[in-house]
């Protein structure tokens, strides 16, 4: 076996150059070989800025590559099933950004290729891979905090999403409470049955255009009689904040912080202390070791722990309270395939 994982990468937008950069420089089991993203032009460049061996305009001919074992998919939601499936075909292990596909239906597609061809998938959830998070799981798992009983989770942006992006997003609770959905199954260790959500456009009368909305809350009910909570904003001017706690029978445990450096102002007006600016700042480690477990799974031919069937229920999700927020009523798990 070689001691490297050649990988493929498509996609290069934002998510697409940060994985580039873990490739490249952080993942020393992987070496990327190949990009393709729509934009040539971009393509050609990052090639030559990190010295990739090939690029291409058309995620097609990356597949063809001898050598390639795994790919990673950053590009447009709305293309990841055609790619999954080509990607499948070709025999190719799969890491695929979240979400998997925008309908139960399409993602369906894409996880029955990857079936048949008993290729390898991992769902980009990057939070299981922070240590915050993974210390709170291994905690609840060891009982420190009794029974989970319920979950509150809050994850807030500090900035308006560009129009051209929250049209092909899926919304903001597809786009943004995903996240929320998948740590609520892996820390309550119990599926959802029962959403019910309120949203609003309350400041960026903007995403209008988007038939988007700034704000919504979700609650939820668990399977195993559990209760759930989660907030999800774009108006977080102040930062970027992304909280979880579970409760607990005999304790509770709480993820997150707020505080960006380590520094207190004390002056005559009050304490005041910076904030988490955006999403690499808190979760860029979490990037990287996502993409190292999903290298060092090629490398030990394992079955990733988060798998398309993750990506699936927490999308399942993701569509419950959508349609709750739109109809104004509960919706009940599991959904019709659509």
């Amino acid at each position: 076996m070689d001691d490297k994982v050649k990988i493929g990468l498509i996609g290069l937008g934002r998510m697409g150059r940060i994985y580039v950069e873990a490739l490249t420089f952080r993942i020393p089991r992987a070496e990327l070989v190949a990009v393709a993203d729509i934009n040539g032009e971009a393509a050609k460049k990052i090639a030559a800025s990190y010295r990739i061996k090939h690029w291409f305009d058309n995620y097609p001919d990356l597949l063809k590559i001898e050598g390639i074992r795994g790919v990673v998919i950053a590009a447009s939601t709305s293309v990841h099933t055609e790619i999954i499936v080509g990607a499948a075909e070709a025999g190719k292990d799969i890491f695929c950004e979240k979400p998997v596909a925008l309908t139960l239906k399409e993602t369906d597609i894409a996880l029955r290729a990857v079936k048949k061809r008993k290729v390898k998938f991992q769902a980009g959830f990057m939070r299981r891979f922070d240590r915050g998070y993974m210390v709170a799981k291994k905690k609840i798992e060891e009982g420190k905090i009794g029974k989970p009983v319920s979950f509150r989770s809050i994850s807030r942006d500090p900035m308006c999403p560009r129009l051209d992006y929250a049209r092909v997003s899926g919304g903001l609770i597809m786009d943004m409470a995903i996240h929320d959905f998948d740590l609520a199954r892996w820390l309550m260790e119990s599926e959802v049955k029962r959403v019910c959500a309120e949203g609003g456009r309350l400041v960026f009368d903007q995403l209008r255009e988007a038939d988007d909305i700034d704000n919504a809350t979700i609650n939820m009910l668990f399977s195993n009689g559990s209760l759930g909570n989660v907030e999800v904003s774009r108006n977080a001017l102040y930062g970027y904040d992304i909280r979880t706690e579970v409760l607990g029978s005999e304790g509770g445990i709480m993820i997150g912080y707020a505080r960006h450096t380590p520094v207190v102002l004390l002056t005559k007006k009050g304490a005041a202390h910076d904030f988490v600016p955006y999403i690499m700042e808190r979760f860029g480690e979490a990037y990287t070791n996502e993409l190292k477990y999903f290298v060092d799974c090629i490398y030990k031919d394992q079955d990733p722990l988060v798998a398309g069937q993750d990506g699936r229920a927490a999308l399942e999700i993701a569509l419950a309270a959508t349609q709750s927020y739109k109809e104004a009523k509960p919706v009940e798990i599991p959904l019709a395939s659509q």
